[in-house]
């Protein structure tokens, strides 16, 4: 796997840290859109929850990042992990 999906399961890791309820399934269609989603999706999707401009121009540079760094065996290593790490945590 390639440093940018480690980073990736990384920073899953930490949002799963924290309860809250019903974050599981959407946390598991945001990553699944980040990964393996278009990219209009994916901004589609953020810009749903935070319409700010820092927000969408970080979110728009991550998954560009994303799409040229990863190929689709990494794409989809990570997306198995972190979907079955998210359901495997006692908050789910």
């Amino acid at each position: 796997m390639t440093r940018a999906g480690a980073l990736l399961l990384l920073c899953t890791a930490l949002l799963l840290i924290g309860e809250c309820d019903n974050i599981c399934p959407a946390l598991r269609d945001s990553i699944k859109l980040f990964i393996s989603g278009s990219h209009e999706a994916y901004i589609e999707h953020v810009e749903k929850y935070n319409k700010t401009t820092d927000v969408l121009e970080t979110a728009d540079t991550l998954k560009s990042c994303t799409d040229k760094s990863l190929t689709a065996e990494d794409k989809q290593d990570a997306s198995h992990a972190l979907v079955g790490q998210i359901y495997s945590s006692s908050l789910c």
